[in-house]
């Protein structure tokens, strides 16, 4: 772990691989996660030859608070990050919330980005108000909801390997401070932008997809694909057997879909 200055602020990050990549890859992690989310992706990357720098956002994980508490405030502190980090040019990607700050980020700064990989997401990215109301008034609820919406059904994924998906991302969620979860599920509520957004974007651009997502289902994915214009060489790709929680059930597919094109 290696921590720096942003905003004033201590952010903590991951810096793996090698300082010759031309666009290292920023990865931003999803609501009440922190970098660890990405460990297994990251480190496959990284075997690969590739630069990955992963941080916690504010307020998660190492990286000191308070969480910020919008989608935009989140993605100009990515692109502040980047500045602190000296990277004029960088490839970028998030998954579900962090798919909408890399997003926005992307949009607010198009010739900085030279790949966007969006996982999970759809724009706008609504949440039910029940999971609202639990992050804000009852945390283990809101833990158990998520875990059962997260990952592929146990008779398509075996039962051991959901079991210990639920121990594993529980435990992440349970790390964060108590109101972290309620703040993110809220920035993806409000924020509307994602389409406009969007259009914006311009670079070649992949959305990566769950067959089993239950929370951003492929065809909701969708609309944005068609907000994305017909220079950002878009491809929607579907995975498998796996949920919304892929980065966890389906590591080595996440793997080979970001180092395709785009």
């Amino acid at each position: 772990m290696t921590d720096i200055e942003v905003n004033g602020r201590r952010a903590a990050l991951a810096d793996n691989g090698p300082r010759s990549d031309p666009h290292p890859l920023l990865l931003i992690h999803g609501a009440g996660h922190d970098r660890g989310a990405w460990q297994a992706v990251a480190g496959g990357l990284v075997t690969g030859g590739r630069r990955v720098i992963v941080p916690d956002l504010p307020g998660h994980g190492a990286s000191a608070g308070p969480a910020l508490a919008d989608i935009a405030s989140m993605a100009a502190w990515v692109l502040a990050l980047a500045d602190a980090l000296g990277l004029e040019r960088f490839a970028l990607g998030g998954h579900s919330m962090g798919a909408l700050v890399a997003l926005a980020a992307a949009a607010a700064a198009p010739a900085r980005v030279a790949t966007l990989s969006l996982l999970g997401c759809r724009a706008p990215m609504p949440v039910a108000p029940f999971l609202l109301d639990a992050a804000r008034t009852e945390p283990a609820q809101a833990h158990a909801l998520i875990n059962k919406f997260s990952f592929a059904p146990a008779e398509r994924i075996g039962e051991a390997h959901r079991q210990a998906l639920e121990a594993a991302n529980l435990e992440r969620l349970q790390a964060q401070p108590a109101a972290v979860l309620a703040v993110d599920l809220a920035a993806c509520e409000r924020w509307q932008d994602g389409l406009t957004a969007a259009a914006h974007v311009r670079c070649p651009t992949l959305l990566l997809c769950a067959a089993y997502d239950r929370m951003t289902p492929v065809e909701t994915s969708r609309p944005l694909l068609q907000a994305l214009q017909p220079g950002c060489d878009a491809r929607l790709v579907e995975l498998p057997d796996c949920g919304h929680g892929m980065i966890d059930e389906a590591p080595a597919a996440v793997i080979e879909a970001l180092r395709g094109p785009g």
